[in-house]
């Protein structure tokens, strides 16, 4: 059996079956998916349609052919030679069995696909029998296959693939919300879920346990794919759901940062997270002296426990007055950290597997900066959600880029970044570093799941990304960080 090389799609799935009102054609309502879904699929794609189609579904076709770098092909069943050829020519005969996919057919007009290595496969009618239906030929090669809904043809032919190319392909999964991707089914014929469940949290309670489990409210979807994991325990997480609740909460993740105290005997630079507390209650007496014991001076900022997954999970405050903590709108309980002077540079790095990236951001002005601009509103507290853009320091903050960049120690971050990813045992992950002007010390400010990386370009993010997946699927661990810059 070959794997699937090419993917012809006919006009018949692709297009709805009637035109609007002002006879205009449209696409079938699950068409614009799944041309959006093949487009990253390193399959060759086609579009195929009649000599009879009328001039403006040729010309909707060929739009969306277009736009996403699909090739056109006239069928006509009576020269199905001239199709074949057009194919090959276009895309080669390379190993591998090309397939059409369309919603009706005659024996007498396909055999002769079928007979050069073509698969069929028929969108079934409304109404038929619900299963996907194999109809093997000679050497078990599937010659027709039925498919229910267009939404079922990308994970049809993984699963094609898979079987083709034996038992060493890994076919991973991921659910995210519809921003990020559609929907996905069929887990029982999938190795291994990425998921980025910190987007499908509704609720979060916070209290003195450790233990999530049972205080992380998901939706309806992720409750889906977790009970369907449950059911097949052979599928493997990307990461598992305990492995993200330590970045659910701000609290335990600082605490989870003063280990990096060890990591500091071997190099000059210090390395370690940001002084902290945790508030119950702003109104309480003694809130100001238990700041001076936590070593928190003015400013600092303000923060809920709870760092994803929520509506407010991101509303933060800067304080530059004691007496402001009284009736200050921040989500309780909070973390009240340390605000580290870091000329206006923040360092991103980003953890995939066992490699490493970092860019330079601008951030928040150091903290006369932010007490001149707090002066104007009566040093009241600086409110912002940390999602939006803030207040920068540009002209501090360019001139010292250079600098910082050439200060920064990257060993020490190297070696804080494998320690991190064997402490939460996660595969992708990010984190924030500030360096202290008056100490040169490097300050973890933020740990995160499964960051955009978008200031990391795709031909090397990507691959990577790749390799740290295969190589969670697969058992092997990463025993050392490369730093790539």
């Amino acid at each position: 059996m070959c794997a699937v090389k090419g993917i012809v799609m006919n006009a018949s799935v692709l297009l709805a079956v009637n035109d609007d009102e002002n006879g205009i054609p449209s696409l079938a309502p699950a068409a614009d998916y799944l041309l959006r879904k093949l487009r990253y699929s390193n399959i060759y794609i086609g579009i195929s349609y009649g000599p009879d189609l009328s001039a403006p579904k040729v010309r909707l076709l060929q739009e969306n052919a277009r736009l996403y770098s699909y090739n056109c092909f006239v069928f006509r069943p009576s020269a199905i030679d001239n199709f074949v050829s057009a194919v090959s020519l276009e895309w080669g005969d390379n190993i591998g069995s090309y397939m059409h996919v369309i919603s009706s057919y005659k024996d007498e007009e396909i055999s002769q696909l079928i007979s050069s290595g073509w698969l069929i496969t028929v969108l079934r009618s409304p109404g038929k029998a619900s299963a996907v239906e194999y109809n093997p030929g000679t050497d078990e090669n599937p010659s027709k296959i039925f498919i229910n809904k267009l939404e079922e043809l990308p994970l049809t032919i993984c699963h094609l693939n898979k079987k083709a190319m034996g038992k060493e392909v890994e076919t991973v999964g991921y659910l995210m919300k519809p921003s990020r991707e559609e929907d996905f089914a069929k887990l029982q014929q999938l190795d291994g879920v990425l998921h980025k469940a910190t987007d499908d949290i509704i609720t979060v309670e916070m209290s003195s346990s450790s233990d999530f489990e049972n205080k992380v409210t998901y939706t309806e979807g992720m409750q889906e794919l977790q009970r369907c994991i449950g059911c097949h325990p052979e599928c493997r997480v990307i990461d598992p759901f305990s492995n993200i609740y330590p970045v659910l909460d701000r609290l335990k993740i600082q605490q989870i940062l003063g280990g990096l105290e060890n990591l500091n005997s071997k190099s000059c630079s210090k390395i370690r997270g940001p002084h902290f507390l945790k508030v119950v209650d702003f109104r309480e007496p003694k809130l100001e002296k238990k700041l001076a014991d936590a070593k928190l001076s003015l400013p600092n900022i303000v923060k809920p426990q709870v760092a994803c997954g929520v509506s407010d999970a991101h509303s933060m405050a800067i304080v530059f007055k004691a007496d402001s903590y009284k009736d200050l709108n921040i989500p309780l309980p909070a973390i009240v950290q340390e605000y580290v002077d870091h000329s206006s540079t923040m360092f991103k790095f980003y953890v995939v597997g066992k490699k490493i990236f970092f860019a330079i951001k601008k951030s928040t002005p150091n903290a006369d900066t932010l007490i001149k601009l707090a002066k104007e509103k009566e040093l009241k507290p600086l409110l912002f959600d940390s999602l939006k853009s803030l207040p920068v320091d540009k002209d501090n903050q360019q001139q010292s880029q250079n600098k910082d960049n050439k200060q920064i120690d990257h060993e020490l971050v190297t070696d804080a970044a494998n320690w991190l990813r064997r402490v939460l045992d996660l595969t992708i992950f990010g984190f924030d570093v500030v360096i202290q002007e008056s100490t040169g010390d490097h300050v973890i400010v933020d740990v995160n799941y499964l960051p955009s990386f978008k200031e990391v370009p795709d031909e090397v993010a990507i691959p990577t990304f790749w390799e740290a997946i295969k190589e969670k699927l697969t058992g092997k661990q990463s025993v050392e960080a490369a730093m790539l810059l």
